[in-house]
């Protein structure tokens, strides 16, 4: 089995001519859709290209007998529901026993009953639609209908277009006893109804082939149904929408300096991603602490970084306590540290356009700026402020 698709499944016909004198056709399994996607179109074989073949042949087809042993190349879902499904699971290599038979010859006998008014197909069909196929509709040849053994096998090689393979398919036939008919019209299983009520999207009816389907490079623009070509003469800045699949406007603006364009890819300039740090990243880079040193420096502990840069408690007494000068007692230091401080000078009530300790030669050595400053903030207010 390659990618799903059944061992040597190409290797046979797709469908076989109407067995003459009769309601079979033979074929090999359809595929799902899903498997048919896989193969060429000219090998794509589902439920509607086998309909599509038997009109062209001018047949109709009313009932498939599937007797493969699985359930994975199609399902009810993929048959069209114009027809009739009924399915036999028979085991491959090995000739079918009594109870698959019968059951076959009474699939076979119902839709005769039920379709006397019509000439509607009964189409057979296992893996490769030859071996299981071609046994059990010699079967029922040989023993309801009364064809000679010889003249049935080689009534479905021809219809068919290969030849039965598995020699004891074909010793059974010639030589092997026939089958009972017994309660072949009694109605074993009802057939089932596809439930297909319209083709897939994509079949080989299409007029344009799967190649043509699926977008595909070639050269700078892809070609496809889904995928319009794309203008190469558009504006760098202007954003076409092709069916809907591109935004409108575009989700971020086109580079500017660029000729925008959705399926090229543009390498990155190789200065973008590495750069040498500026003078200034790489002094600090290099005079900064390292990660250990850092951590080091500011991970004691509140205690330790006070006594470490506080000072002393004798040292601070000290440092700030002013000094005592000799020869003056205690109570007399006292009383100089709480003395009042000396009032403020007194000006007169007269008005004037000079400011308070304003210097010129201050003004002239402290340049503009400080002028300006000084002047704002030492001027004694005049008559004309008010």
């Amino acid at each position: 089995m390659k990618r799903g698709i059944p061992d040597r499944w190409l290797d046979y016909k797709a469908v076989g001519k109407r067995l003459h004198g009769t309601r079979f056709i033979a074929f090999k399994v359809p595929l799902k859709q899903s498997l048919i996607h896989q193969l060429p179109c000219s090998d794509a074989f589902g439920p509607w290209e086998l309909l599509d073949a038997l009109n062209k042949e001018n047949q109709e087809l009313g009932l498939i007998i599937d007797l493969t042993f699985t359930t994975r190349y199609y399902k009810l879902e993929d048959v069209p529901d114009s027809l009739l499904f009924v399915k036999i699971f028979t085991a491959g290599h090995e000739v079918p026993s009594d109870d698959t038979i019968l059951s076959f010859k009474r699939a076979v006998r119902r839709f005769l009953r039920d379709n006397a008014e019509n000439d509607k197909l009964i189409g057979v069909h296992c893996t490769h639609g030859l071996n299981r196929t071609g046994y059990l509709i010699c079967r029922y040849l040989i023993d309801v209908d009364g064809m000679d053994p010889k003249e049935a096998v080689e009534l479905f090689n021809s219809s068919r277009g290969h030849a039965v393979e598995r020699q004891n398919y074909l010793d059974d036939l010639r030589c092997g006893p026939k089958r009972s008919n017994e309660g072949m019209e009694e109605s074993e299983q009802e057939p089932m109804r596809g439930l297909a009520t319209h083709r897939p999207s994509y079949t080989t009816s299409d007029s344009n082939s799967r190649d043509d389907r699926r977008p595909h490079f070639n050269g700078s623009r892809y070609h496809s149904r889904s995928f319009p070509p794309v203008e190469t003469n558009h504006h760098p800045h202007r954003h076409h929408s092709h069916d809907g699949l591109l935004p409108t406007p575009p989700l971020l603006p086109p580079p500017m300096g660029a000729h925008f364009h959705p399926y090229r890819w543009t390498p990155p300039h190789p200065d973008s991603q590495w750069k040498r740090p500026s003078g200034s990243e790489e002094r600090r880079s290099r005079y900064a602490p390292s990660e250990p040193e850092r951590r080091s420096r500011y991970s004691s502990s509140e205690p330790e970084r006070r006594s470490r840069y506080a000072p002393s408690e004798p040292e601070r007494r000290s440092r700030y306590a002013p000094s005592e000068p000799e020869g003056r007692s205690s109570s007399r230091l006292q009383e100089d540290r709480w003395r009042a401080p000396p009032p403020l000078p007194r000006y007169s009530a007269c008005w004037t356009n000079e400011s308070n300790s304003y210097d010129r030669r201050e003004e002239e050595r402290a340049g503009p700026n400080m002028r300006h400053h000084y002047t704002h903030t030492h001027r004694v207010k005049t008559y004309n402020d008010y």
